[in-house]
Order: C-alpha cells, then sequence, then structure tokens
C-alpha cells in the first residue's frame, strides 16, 4: 500500500516539492553555526541563503527563453539529479568558497524544479481536481519550509550541519530514481515574455501597487527568518540549532491561513480590506518581536507567519482576478517580486541589525510595512475609481 502510494504521480510531485523547498531553507536556522566553523562575518553567513533565493527573483522571467524546448520530465529528473549530487558534495565541502558557489549552483536549479513540478500539477490532475491539487502543493511547500528548517537545526545539534545535507542528498537521489515511473509527459509549454504585455501589465496602476506590497511583505519575511538565529544566539551563545529550528515552528501557520483565505476575504468584504487585516497581525507580530523573552518570541513567531501568509495567500489569488489576460506572466511578476524582496530582506537589512541591534532592526522593517500598507490602500483606490485593471 505505503509503495503504492510512493510511486503515485501526484505524491511524487508532491514529495519533490517538500525535499526541493527543504534545500532551500536548510541553511537558514544554522547560519551562526556556519559563522563560527568557518571565521564569517553575519553577511557572509546570509549568503548561504540569499544565493539559493536570488535566482527565484528572476526566474519566472528569464526562464521562460530556456526550459520553453523541455519536457517536464526529462528537465524535473535532471534538476533533481544535480541537485542531489550539489548537496552531497555540499556535505563534504570545507572550503566557504566552495560552499558559496554550490549553493548559488543549486538555486539556479530549484526555479527549474519547481517550474516542473508545477506543470505536472496541472496534468495529471483532473480538471475538476486541478484547483485542489495546486492546494496541496502549496502545502507541501510549506511543510517543507517548516522541515528543512526544524530537522537542519536538530539534525546538526545532534549530529553535526553536514549530515541533513548528506541526507537530503540520498533523498534527492532516491526520488531521482522513482521519478523514473511517471509514466505521462508534460511540455513545459513555458513561452518567452510578451514584451508588449509585460508593458502593458507595468502600466497597470492597481498592479504596480500589488507588486510593491507583496515585495514589502516577503522583504520583513524573509529579514526576520533570516536574522532571528543571530539574535537568539546574542540572547543566549548557548542557544541549541533545535530550539532554533522549534521556532520555525509558526511556518506551520501558513497551511491555516492559506486553506481560509476565502472565507477571510468573504468575513472582511473585499481582498484590500482582508490584506489590510492581515498587515496589521503581521505589524503587531513584528512589534512584540522587540519583547526580548525567548519564550514569547517563540508564541509571536506563529501570529508573525499567520499574518504573512495571510496577506500572500489573498494577494497571489487576487492578481487573477486583476489580469484577465496574459495570467501566467502576471503571476510570474508576482512571483518574482515575491522572490526578489525576499532576496534583498535577506541580507540588505542585516546593516541595520549589525550596527544598530534588533529592536531598530524591526523598526526599519515596520517602515517597510507600513509602506505596503499604503500601496494596497492605492491599490484599492484605483479599483474603487472603476480603472479597468487590463
Amino acid at each position: 500500500m505505503l509503495r503504492s502510494r510512493l510511486q503515485s504521480p501526484l505524491t511524487l510531485v508532491y514529495l519533490g516539492a517538500v525535499l526541493t523547498i527543504c534545500s532551500l531553507y536548510a541553511a537558514q536556522p544554522i547560519q551562526p553555526v556556519f559563522q563560527h566553523e568557518f571565521g564569517l562575518t553575519g553577511f557572509q553567513a546570509v549568503l548561504f541563503t540569499t544565493l539559493m533565493m536570488l535566482p527565484l527573483g528572476f526566474a519566472p522571467l528569464a526562464y521562460g527563453f530556456i526550459l520553453e524546448s523541455f519536457s517536464a520530465k526529462r528537465l524535473l529528473r535532471g534538476a533533481i539529479l544535480c541537485l542531489a549530487l550539489l548537496e552531497l558534495a555540499f556535505a563534504m565541502t570545507n572550503s566557504y568558497r566552495w560552499l558559496l558557489l554550490i549553493r548559488g549552483a543549486q538555486g539556479l536549479l530549484i526555479p527549474a524544479i519547481l517550474t516542473s513540478l508545477m506543470s505536472y500539477v496541472a496534468y495529471i490532475s483532473p480538471r475538476e481536481k486541478v484547483q485542489q491539487a495546486i492546494a496541496y502543493y502549496i502545502g507541501a511547500t510549506i511543510l517543507g519550509g517548516f522541515l528543512g528548517r526544524f530537522l537542519s537545526g536538530l539534525l546538526t545539534d545532534l549530529l553535526g550541519w553536514r549530515f541533513f545535507f548528506a541526507v537530503l542528498g540520498v533523498a534527492l537521489l532516491g526520488l531521482f530514481f522513482l521519478m523514473d515511473r511517471l509514466e505521462r509527459d508534460v511540455n513545459l509549454n513555458y513561452s518567452r515574455p510578451d514584451l508588449g504585455a509585460l508593458r502593458r501589465l507595468l502600466a497597470n496602476p492597481p498592479l504596480i501597487w500589488l507588486y510593491g506590497a507583496i515585495f514589502c511583505v516577503f522583504y520583513v519575511f524573509a529579514a526576520v527568518m533570516n536574522f532571528l538565529p543571530f539574535e537568539l544566539k546574542r540572547l543566549d551563545p548557548g542557544f541549541s540549532e533545535s530550539g532554533i529550528g522549534l521556532f520555525y515552528l509558526g511556518y506551520s501557520m501558513g497551511l491555516l491561513a492559506a486553506a481560509n483565505a476565502g472565507r477571510m476575504i468573504r468575513f472582511f468584504g473585499t481582498e484590500a480590506r482582508a490584506v489590510q487585516i492581515g498587515l496589521m497581525i503581521f505589524a503587531g507580530a513584528t512589534l512584540l518581536l522587540m519583547i526580548e523573552s525567548q519564550w514569547l518570541m517563540g508564541g509571536t513567531m506563529f501570529i508573525f507567519c499567520f499574518g504573512m501568509f495571510m496577506v500572500h495567500s489573498i494577494l497571489s489569488g487576487y492578481v487573477n482576478r486583476l489580469v484577465e489576460n496574459n495570467r501566467g506572466l502576471g503571476n510570474g511578476l508576482y512571483i518574482s517580486c515575491y522572490y526578489l524582496g525576499g532576496t534583498i530582506g535577506s541580507f540588505a537589512p542585516g546593516i541595520v541589525f549589525q550596527y544598530l541591534g534588533w529592536r531598530i532592526f524591526l523598526a526599519s522593517l515596520l517602515v517597510m510595512l507600513a509602506l505596503a500598507s499604503v500601496l494596497i490602500m492605492g491599490m484599492s483606490r484605483v479599483i474603487e475609481r472603476n480603472v479597468d485593471p487590463g
């Protein structure tokens, strides 16, 4: 029974999503370990996450010129095999420069894997169940985000930081062989961006406000997630890596927020109003993180993650209502702005953190959330004036 489920195409896709996102975030909670072992600055340590995230900020546009001629199965298996080998190489490398190079190469593979996985979800699911299958896929990415952070911290405490990356490599290698059982294939149909359509989208005021808002939101989220381990170590140098990993348990609130996005929109009346409430929850949790109590900070992370994913789950759906034509490009721009905000947020606020401390660091992030709120108000006003969203 278990064996047949593991060979199910959708199960393999969801497992691929979990392992890929695990790879993306595995280094995040143990960045202080890299800093200590290799004698790095905080900025050098956070590059392990930043380099993995950077390609995701450009992939939805740039990859359209590369991926359109590949089949999903061939691309998926090849990229997973390379990711597996790079994880194993990462676990055995002793040079900081080589570790960075490996992380950068992995970052280039991840967008190709995620694109292929999404193609497979849409292709192998019955039409009436595609929405549900996509929801499960999003759930798998959220689960991967938590497990990558938590297990990395836990296994680093028990067996050293290299062990988890080796386990990831072996698991991805096993997935590579299992995916040979995918019976059906699909062309990615990932067409090159239409520059005319791109210009029309960028001339669309509601979308500009929305894209700017999601940039700010993930900027803040990535900043807190990336620098929280350093703050916990500053408060208690003996704080364990598994303890840090537990702080990411709040990430699981993303499942709750995503599952109830429709209910929240109906309850608050409009998407814009629901997003504003989400931003208030997000900002309130950011303010609470200024209280330097590890127990309180751990509990606050549940509220923090819920607020962020409430905003993200609503805005990611709202894009498709604002863009009647070229929805693929509209969604691609959304993903680009999302991850570009996360990429910059994963290192730029570190300057404030290093020189001015945790509270000023959080205050600077509250400014970004205030800007996001202003952008959502701008979006709402334009829509209320009956400006055609395009």
